[in-house]
């Protein structure tokens, strides 16, 4: 049993709603709980999200987000999107969900398996880190049905994969499959459908053995804009350098250097 995965034992589980949520003293487990509709994503999953996202501001700890039923998320609920006009367009209902779920102080795991299309890709991509099983399928569809991939496609996938891709993604509508997914760097692991979760707690058992602090000030630096760099980075580094952990953690590595 690995170090992380031993500080994390005792947990906690709430909800039979759209979002099943599994507490643990570092590390939080969402999942997305509309299996009849392959988990849609609708209002009650973004108000739900909202509320997570909250919690996990005010105490910050690695959040790991799944689907239930073999999907991650087949997209926005197309009955609730039908409906919706220029106002709720403005309103950003899914945008600003995923912008608070991609700005949580502690990194973000995506355990992605069968769909994850329209605003379920989009949640993906607002995570920082990505793994998924053989049978993903993912894609922004969105222009198909007369609108555009509008809470954070247009930005992220770019970021994440390269101009070119994303723009060829984007504008054919076309879905991938989990092979090309990695080749392109939209996913860094394929695990079979067992093993994903467990790849994803042993991630964030990595995550966790190291400085919280120091986990939080990277994506911290990582999410700022390029103009501001190099001096946000030198200021987050400042205040580290002044911290009892790293002096802790920096004299015991010189320790164990001495024994060998």
């Amino acid at each position: 049993m690995g170090e992380g995965r031993e500080t994390s034992l005792r947990s906690s589980s709430t909800g039979d709603g759209p979002l099943l949520i599994e507490r643990r003293d570092d590390r939080v487990v969402a999942t997305l709980n509309r299996p009849d509709v392959r988990n849609a994503i609708d209002q009650a999953t973004i108000d739900a999200l909202h509320l997570l996202c909250a919690e996990l501001e005010a105490i910050p700890r690695t959040l790991i987000l799944a689907g239930a039923g073999g999907v991650f998320a087949s997209g926005a609920d197309i009955a609730q999107l039908r409906e919706r006009r220029a106002d709720d367009a403005r309103r950003g209902i899914n945008a600003k969900a995923f912008i608070r779920v991609a700005g949580l102080p502690m990194p973000v795991i995506a355990a992605l398996d069968g769909y994850a299309l329209g605003g379920g890709a989009e949640l993906a991509y607002a995570a920082d880190i990505r793994i998924a099983t053989p049978a993903l399928k993912i894609g922004n569809p969105e222009t198909g049905l007369g609108i555009i991939a509008a809470a954070g496609a247009s930005w992220r996938l770019r970021e994440i994969v390269g101009e070119a891709r994303a723009a060829e993604l984007l504008l054919t509508g076309r879905t991938i499959g989990a092979a090309e997914a990695l080749e392109i760097g939209l996913v860094s692991e394929l695990h079979p459908a067992d093993e994903l979760l467990p790849a994803a707690h042993a991630i964030a058992d990595r995550i966790v053995r190291n400085d919280r602090a120091a986990t939080i000030a990277t994506k911290r630096v990582m999410r700022a804009p390029r103009d501001a760099h190099p001096t946000v980075d030198l200021d987050e580094q400042a205040v580290l350098f002044e911290s009892p952990e790293k002096m802790r953690r920096m004299t015991e590595f010189l320790e164990r250097k001495q024994k060998k």
